[in-house]
């Protein structure tokens, strides 16, 4: 039966000592956050998560979940009960709004428990965190008398939220969508299609379930400027909150896939169903990519998380599992063989893991950090910053997080052997898991082509240019310090070949687009890469502050974050090279062949 200890001391490193997050107590939410505050909610999420959600991962994705005749859909066993103890520690509202009932704290800290949750249960905290996502597009976007409507139920957690988009034409173009709406004298909308691929579409955990449906309203445009958003609640509600009759939505059958067997993947039928308009008209997906940033973000923390919880155990297994003698000679006389992390080549797999971990949290620590900057800050001039790094990193983070995350559940895999390959030690569970988030909230070529075609050219490159100043300022900060050498050349080195890269396309894709797509996921890797490595150098700072300062207790973790670090750098790092040859031997060969060579 896999394992799971939440990463306290490295949240609580990252939270006091490389960001240092008191320093915005002026912010509206962070004055609450104080250490001690912040120590103890993380505390109390770690023991739900290692207690109560650990041990349902397993058993949830044997058991998955069952439809019944009616189209009603009841959870694994054991998710509801733990859906109530969740619901009654107030999770889900960490960051809301304290007028609807959250707890109005940053949203940097619901990230934080946010991948507690997903190592410990993926497929669980998926429904909080759909919810998560549908409050904030309800606050971005509803009226008052919706807010005031829906906003306590699910920040509350007795009514849970879903996003509709997807229909079994089209995925990535939205454009193509067929689902109706048709307008009502009451102002209301009968909203008719059908959706597929709807995480927690159905399921027993909640009184109500609140769909954010895209529809297209008749006489509207065609393409993606003709879309509208709408409220489309499984239980209409009345005008006091209570549950009124049901509504025409109904799942239509569960999907059957590859992982996340514990959280119901659904086909959504709606037949008339009743809906309220989210937003402005043909403005649906202004309103649905509110939702869909916060879920990009969340989408790389679960790359993370899975990738974190596979690494603990197989760190665990390889410090357990005797086989072999090491090559320097028996480190363990005593025993039959050593345990198998003597070997050069597991402590490669661990160390590859470990180093993309830490440096991954911290990725997504700063990025939630700045989303917290851009909707609460009073300065104008930094909370367009904090946007344009959110909208710059963003694909980053969901693309590179997902990719790596995969890979590394598979490498820890690798580490059991054949006892990997097995359900009894969970791997193959986290394997599955981390697949799909490499495929929703837009496949990561997606993430590629919108960070290459989009993003960058984006305010004449305004966010891009900051995000190299930042690195830039950060290696001179440190210039002067022999003992920051292992850290800021290597990343000099790489942030040379991200801006060798930008250079490259901007001399040779705009006249020829193909070279832009070629390289794009190699240019999303280049930028991944350029991101930790910047992620590592504040750390390391960090680390050997505290040390020079005494450590207080720490002095073990420390040295081991520098060793990591350095790991980084010397392993990791240098792979910026191989991205930008890529990159710059353009489409030619990739494009050359006709499509029937294929």
């Amino acid at each position: 039966m896999p394992s799971y200890k939440a990463p306290l001391d490295d949240v609580q490193f990252l939270w006091n000592d490389v960001f240092r997050v008191d320093r915005y107590s002026n912010l509206p939410g962070f004055a609450d956050a104080s250490p001690d505050v912040v120590s103890a909610i993380l505390t109390e999420a770690a023991k739900f998560c290692e207690q109560v959600l650990t041990p349902l991962n397993r058993t949830g994705d044997q058991e998955g979940c069952t439809r019944h005749p009616d189209g009603s859909v009841t959870a694994p066993t054991g998710f509801a009960d733990a859906f109530r103890q969740m619901r009654e520690g107030g999770w889900i509202g960490i960051s809301a709004p304290e007028e609807f009932g959250g707890m109005g704290l940053p949203v940097t800290l619901t990230e934080v428990v946010n991948e507690f949750l997903c190592s410990a249960n993926m497929a669980f905290a998926m429904y909080p965190g759909l919810t998560q996502g549908a409050i904030a597009a309800l606050l971005a976007h509803g009226t008052p008398e919706q807010k005031a409507l829906y906003l306590p139920k699910m920040v509350a957690g007795e009514w849970t939220g879903t996003m509709n988009l997807t229909e079994p034409h089209c995925g990535t173009d939205l454009g193509l969508l067929r689902a109706k709406a048709v307008k009502q004298a009451d102002g209301s909308y009968k909203i008719t299609g059908t959706k597929i691929f709807i995480s927690a579409g159905e399921h027993d955990l909640a009184d109500n379930i609140v769909h954010l449906v895209l529809a297209r309203i008749e006489g509207a445009p065609q393409g993606t400027k003709g879309i509208s958003l709408f409220v489309v609640p499984k239980v209409v509600p009345n005008a006091d909150g209570s549950l009124g009759a049901r509504n025409v939505v109904a799942c239509g059958s569960l999907e059957e896939k590859m992982g996340i067997h514990g959280n119901s993947t659904c086909v959504m039928n709606y037949d008339g169903a009743t809906g309220w308009l989210l937003g402005e008209e043909n403005r649906g997906l202004h309103g649905m990519f509110t939702m869909m940033n916060e879920a990009r973000l969340a989408v790389g923390m679960q790359g993370l998380a899975l990738s974190e919880v596979a690494y603990q155990n197989a760190a665990t297994y390889a410090k357990e599992r005797l086989q072999g003698r090491a090559l320097s000679g028996s480190k363990h006389k005593d025993k039959p063989a050593d345990p198998i992390i003597v070997h050069p080549d597991v402590r490669r797999t661990l160390m590859t893991i470990k180093s993309f971990n830490e440096a991954a949290r911290a990725l997504v620590m700063w990025t939630a950090l700045q989303s917290d900057l851009a909707h609460r800050s009073q300065d104008d001039k930094t909370r367009q910053a904090a946007d344009d790094h959110m909208g710059l990193l963003t694909p980053v983070i969901k693309g590179v997080l997902t990719d790596t995350g995969f890979a590394n559940t598979v490498m820890a895999q690798q580490l059991f052997g054949g006892h990997g390959y097995i359900a009894e030690h969970g791997m193959e569970q986290f394997v599955r898991d981390a697949r799909i988030t490499m495929l929703y909230e837009g496949a990561n070529g997606i993430q590629a082509l919108d960070l290459v075609g989009r993003k960058l050219p984006k305010d004449g490159g305004r966010a891009l240019q900051a995000f190299f100043a930042e690195v830039q300022g950060l290696i001179k900060q440190h210039s002067g310090d022999d003992g920051m050498k292992p850290y800021t050349e290597p990343l000099g080195k790489a942030l040379s070949h991200l801006q060798a890269a930008t250079m490259w396309f901007m001399q040779n894709a705009l006249a020829k687009p193909d070279n832009a797509g070629a390289g794009s996921h190699d240019f999303m890797h280049l930028f991944g890469l350029v991101a930790l490595g910047t992620m590592w150098c504040r750390m390391a700072a960090a680390a050997r502050e505290k040390l020079k300062a005494g450590a207080n207790g720490s002095t073990e973790r420390m040295n081991a974050k520098l060793v990591t670090g350095r790991f980084f750098m010397e392993r990791m790092l240098p792979e910026t090279g191989a991205h930008l040859s890529r990159i710059q031997s353009g489409s030619a060969s990739m494009m050359e062949l006709p499509d029937e060579a294929f």
